[in-house]
């Protein structure tokens, strides 16, 4: 019996999903865990995998379409069934979209006379959305030059998000006959990025605004049949000028994980990323990570030259920005409150100074701080919620996200499945990312999805502060600096040394008594770390 396949929900903030392209054509046999096609999100390009065996007798959406969350993406069945019924009845769904529909077809007429003065065999490439808050990039460095050949695959720009900055491939071979955006300088979404043809094609016609709806617009019969010619290329992860090859599985794994592939050896063909390679991989193993580019380090750095007596001024990066408006909407939206409570870290100081003796492990305060926060989540599931509106979401991952300060301010990479982790995989996780996003390398997905989060201003003595809750999280964790100082113990003034926590809780998710017994759950973890074990 044939199956309808619906457009996926593939992110939290998706509505609709465009195919980047089909890896099955009509008639085609397809298995499960066959990938059917690249289905471009709001945050990403994904690979879709067939959950059903058969035939694919119908497609749904033509490549480089898109359609609404849930519209029939394809139809796999038996070899020549008849599923005039299934097509039939999917019109039902889509003449309720009829509104959608109706307000689009103004902007699609638009579309074909604005893209009337498109030369023939030129590809206009627009401005990507990189992440869901994205609403404009700007051009790190521009690795190709007007004239400069360019492959499928190919970099061609680095793009400075509101998150990171990421590199960006081109998808169409030819020559960059354009930079729309220069070099340092900003744009929004979907405005012209560059334009690719044949050498010598005069594209002074071409508009300066035209959206990636326009470009998907165009024909694309002779890319299509260039590309049923070629054979499917490795998975590519592009948030590295080194191209990584992986299998579509192990690369969902990975995700899933919260695995860096940089960091994975391949057992596969050709050193290639397979499944057992995730399924088996410790942090400690971890392949060392190429540098970031050093433009990407620039880009990072804002430099400020102070003149006695004269003011200066310095433009806000998109991180900037992006953190001013975040922590405004939480500070004025969610009523904070603030627990404190001190730490007597004595059993820790041992417990870490015994695990830090074994053969190659180093773990830090804050490991443990981070292990004992996604073991007490567990036992307090109300601290790891989320308001909603009319209701609370309960969630069922514990994605702790640590705050990592940069010269723009500070980002929140997340350790997925925290409770999961061991101290050594913490360790490794933390150090690697908070490396990355000192050179603006973080991948977008990397800083998605945070169920709570951590601050930690220990290191720099600071021993008690508060901080601005991270949504949508209900809570943040502020950890102070472990201080010697004079404590009573059995009645015995004694030294010892402790360190404080400061907990501020969305009100409306937790209440005040709730906080609290989450608190007494980590103090029992920290002054007591075997407990952790139990």
């Amino acid at each position: 019996m044939a199956e309808v396949i619906t457009m996926p929900r593939l992110s939290d903030t998706m509505t609709e999903g465009k195919v980047a392209k089909w890896h099955k054509k009509v008639g085609d046999k397809v298995k499960e865990g066959d990938i059917l096609a690249e289905i471009e999100t709001d945050k990403a390009v994904q690979d879709f995998e067939s959950e059903v065996e058969g035939t694919l007798l119908y497609i749904g959406v033509e490549e480089s379409a898109a359609a609404a969350v849930d519209s029939i993406l394809a139809i796999i069945g038996n070899e020549g069934e008849d599923i005039s019924g299934l097509i039939g009845g999917a019109a039902a769904p889509s003449a309720g979209s009829e509104a959608t529909k109706s307000e689009e077809q103004p902007k699609t007429e638009a579309v074909e006379t604005a893209t009337a003065d498109v030369p023939a065999g030129v590809e206009v490439i627009t401005m990507p959305r990189l992440s869901d808050t994205m609403t404009e990039g700007k051009v790190a460095k521009w690795h190709k030059n007007v004239g400069d050949t360019v492959k499928e695959g190919d970099l061609l720009a680095e793009i400075e998000t509101d998150k990171a900055v990421q590199d960006f491939e081109s998808e169409f071979n030819g020559v960059l006959l354009k930079q729309g955006v220069e070099e340092g300088a900003g744009a929004p979404v979907d405005s012209v990025l560059a334009i690719i043809g044949p050498a010598g094609t005069d594209v002074s016609a071409v508009g300066v605004s035209k959206s990636a709806a326009q470009s998907s617009e165009k024909p694309t019969e002779q890319k299509t049949e260039a590309k049923t010619e070629e054979k499917t290329a490795p998975a590519v992860d592009s948030s590295s000028s080194e191209r990584v090859a992986i299998s579509p599985l192990a690369k969902k794994m990975a995700q899933d994980k919260g695995v860096d592939i940089h960091s994975v050896q391949g057992s596969g063909e050709n050193g290639r990323i397979v499944k057992k390679d995730i399924e088996n991989y410790q942090p400690s193993q971890a392949k060392p990570t190429a540098s970031a580019p050093a433009s990407s380090t620039a880009a990072a750095q804002v430099a400020v030259n102070f003149v006695q007596g004269e003011d200066t001024e310095t433009p806000n990066s998109q991180v900037r920005n992006i953190i001013a408006k975040r922590l405004s909407e939480s500070k004025f939206s969610a009523p904070h409150y603030y627990l404190m409570v001190e730490i007597n870290m004595d059993k820790a100081i041992e417990a870490r100074k015994e695990i830090n003796s074994l053969p190659d492990t180093k773990i830090s305060f804050n490991d443990m701080i981070i292990k004992a926060t996604a073991i007490a989540l567990r036992k307090h599931p109300q601290v790891n919620s989320s308001w909603a509106g009319d209701k609370i979401i309960h969630r069922g991952n514990i994605n702790v996200g640590v705050a990592v300060a940069i010269p723009d301010g500070l980002v929140v990479p997340v350790l997925k499945n925290t409770d999961q982790m061991s101290y050594t995989q913490i360790s490794a996780s933390v150090k690697d990312m908070a490396s990355r996003a000192k050179s603006k390398g973080l991948k977008a997905n990397e800083m998605e999805g945070s169920t709570f989060s951590i601050s930690n201003l220990g290191m720099f003595g600071i021993e008690t502060f508060t901080s601005i809750i991270n949504q949508p999280n209900s809570a943040i964790l502020s950890v102070g600096a472990i201080i010697e100082k004079p404590i009573v113990k059995d009645g015995q003034i004694v030294v010892g040394n402790t360190m404080k926590l400061s907990l501020a809780c969305d009100h409306r998710v937790v209440d005040g008594a709730t906080g609290a017994q989450f608190l007494q759950t980590l103090r029992t973890y920290l002054e007591s770390p075997l407990t952790l074990l139990l």
